[in-house]
This record gives C-alpha cells, structure tokens and sequence, in this order.
C-alpha cells in the first residue's frame, strides 16, 4: 500500500480532543483522598496530588510521561519492555515468506520471518515545581529477527546496545479538583547506535550493515511534543495522551526514521486502595524513512527497503497497577494489535508486555 496520511494532521486533531475533554468536568466532585494521601500531606496544594497517590493515579505502566509531582519530589522507574513479531503483512493482509521471496511475489532474496525486542528503559523524573516535573529516560535495547532465503536457508542477525536518550519537561497547563492536563515538551538525543552490524550467510565471515529495524537508535535529534489529560471519579479514572516525534534532519548516513503520532486513551478501575485494573487503547502511526543508506540494497530484503517502513497499528491492552505502599508500584501491561495496516510486506506484531517499578522520594 502507499501511505498519505501525514502524522501531524492526527496529532492535531488528538490535542483538540485533550484540551476540550478536561473542561467538561472541572466542577465535578473531588475524589476521595485515601489514608496514605492525608498522613501525607498530598492534599495540598491541590486535590490532583491526592489522586496521583491512588494506584490508578499513574496511568497503565506502557505510558510514559503521564504525571506530575509535587515540588522537590523525585521518582526513580525502571520498565522492561517486549514486543514480539511474527509473520509478515502488507496492507491489511498477511503474506507468506515464501510470497516475499517468490520471483512470481514480491521478488526479495531474503524475507524476516520473526524479531524480538526487548527494552529495558531506567528513568528518573524531578519536580522543579509543583507545574514543572522533568524526566529522563536511558533505554537498553536487545533485538533479534530471524530470516529465510529463497533457497530456504535461515538465519537470525542480533543488535544490542543503548538507545536514544529522552529528556521531557512536563509542564501543568490546566488543574481543578479531579482534573489534570499537561503540556509534555520533550527530546531525544541521537546516542543510539545506527552502525549495528552483524554476519549474513552472503556476508560471511563479514559483518554487515544491518536494516533500520535492526538498528538501535534513529541517528537524528528527535522533538517529542504532547499533551496529557487524566480525569479521577471516586472509583475510576479516564485519561488519554498524545505524542509526537518529529525528525530534525538527516542523519550520519543519508537518512531519517519517520515521523509518527502515538495518541493513547485508557480507563482505570480502583479496586482497593492499594489496586487498580486498567484498558487502554493505543494507535501508532509511523511514516516511510526519508533518504537511504547506500550500506544496504533495498532488493534484498524488505527491512532494507525505505519505501517500507511506513503504517499504522491499534493495539488494546489490560493492565494492573499496584501501590504498595512507602512510594512504591509494581505495574504489567499486556497487549495485541487489533488492526494492522502495513506498507508491505512488513513485520507484524503478535503482541507487547511492560513490567515495571516506581519509587518516589
């Protein structure tokens, strides 16, 4: 498929949506502040830091940059991540490997059959005010995709190393008793490897380039603009994001990743004081690589095509979020995609899972 929808036009469209949402219910009832929340003080300055306390006070743990904190507190997180890929797709339909490499199909040497990837992301977060909370975000990344040749052969490459670091300001933009919305105005630097090279059974005992998959960072400097809302009843909360990353420029080797709009929005259930269980729904859009590597030959295999890389996914998801008490959460957040729309043939994902722990000081 050719895609031509551009990702900020959704992104747009998704703020407008935040920025009305919360004005619907600023005069509603405070929520009730639990024990924990009162002995603490988080009643002042404001109800919303009551809520926050709650286990549903933190959105489902896939989302990042969800929250604010009280002046002078710190968070430290720590998120290990999966997202697992099987099978290849293009448009709305999945594709064989054997069509990938038919001379009569899509004509590659090589089709990827399955990757894995695993994130493993440390992050701190400081209130500087009570408007004001910064964060930072350090990944560790593990990828490995395995691969069939037209003559039926397999093999699997493997790259590993630090991603890209984000750095966000989230900064208050509107606040009554069970409403909060804020601007989330971040970066990421380029301190991902994109020289990740490993041995094909055409390159041995060589190693290559590898794809832009296979790649551990986007090579460019990255604006990540948003905004979040989150609304608190007594037992519930609802709450929706959205982020876009935008690329500056070309990188070191004559390319940029797309730019792509996530736009997220999750309800919450408060069991108990210390529990809470949570749906959330997710939309990704992501645009085609714009230049290219001259290290790889598109006709190979389709992850080194840039013409390829582009489409858009949903994803629903059921979390847990648990309190457990002296600033500690535990949090698991399982999902599978629920539509898929590749510019193919492409990787499809099977599913995703975030494990994760908050402490706040």
């Amino acid at each position: 498929m050719n895609s031509t929808h551009h990702p900020s036009c959704a992104a747009g469209a998704a703020l407008l949506i935040l920025l009305s949402a919360p004005a619907l219910h600023a005069q509603s009832t405070p929520a009730t502040l639990d024990g924990d929340a009162l002995e603490r003080g988080d009643a002042l300055p404001g109800l919303v830091a009551s809520n926050v306390s709650r286990p549903d006070g933190h959105a489902p743990i896939g989302v990042m940059g969800d929250h604010l904190h009280r002046a002078g507190e710190w968070m430290l997180s720590f998120r290990s991540m999966r997202m697992d890929m099987d099978g290849n797709r293009d448009g709305n339909s999945r594709v064989s490997s054997a069509e990938v490499v038919s001379p009569s199909g899509f004509g590659f040497m090589v089709s990827p059959t399955e990757m894995t990837m695993d994130m493993h992301m440390l992050g701190g977060m400081y209130a500087v005010t009570d408007d004001l909370t910064l964060m930072l975000m350090v990944p560790w990344i593990d990828i490995e995709m395995d691969h069939v040749t037209r003559m039926g052969g397999r093999f699997t490459t493997e790259s590993s190393g630090f991603g890209d670091v984000g750095v966000s300001a989230l900064v208050r933009a509107f606040e009554a008793a069970d409403t909060s919305v804020h601007f989330n105005l971040g970066f990421t630097a380029p301190t991902g490897s994109i020289d990740e090279e490993d041995e094909t059974p055409a390159s041995a005992p060589a190693e290559v380039v590898l794809p832009y998959p296979m790649q551990l960072g986007s090579g460019t400097w990255d604006l990540r603009p948003g905004m979040t809302a989150t609304h608190w009843f007594d037992d519930w909360s609802v709450g929706g994001q959205a982020i876009a990353t935008l690329r500056l420029g070309r990188n070191s080797r004559d390319y940029s990743l797309g730019d792509r709009i996530d736009v997220t929005a999750w309800a919450a259930y408060r069991a108990t004081e210390r529990l809470s269980f949570s749906a959330r729904l997710a939309f990704g859009r992501i645009g085609n690589v714009d230049g290219a590597d001259d290290a790889l030959n598109p006709a190979v295999v389709p992850t080194a095509d840039p013409s390829l890389r582009a489409g858009s996914r949903l994803d629903a998801l059921v979390g847990v979020n648990a309190a457990l008490g002296a600033g500690n959460r535990l949090a698991v957040e399982f999902g599978r995609p629920v539509l898929q729309d590749l510019d193919g043939p492409q990787l499809e994902t099977d599913w995703l899972a975030t494990v994760g722990w908050q402490l706040s000081l």
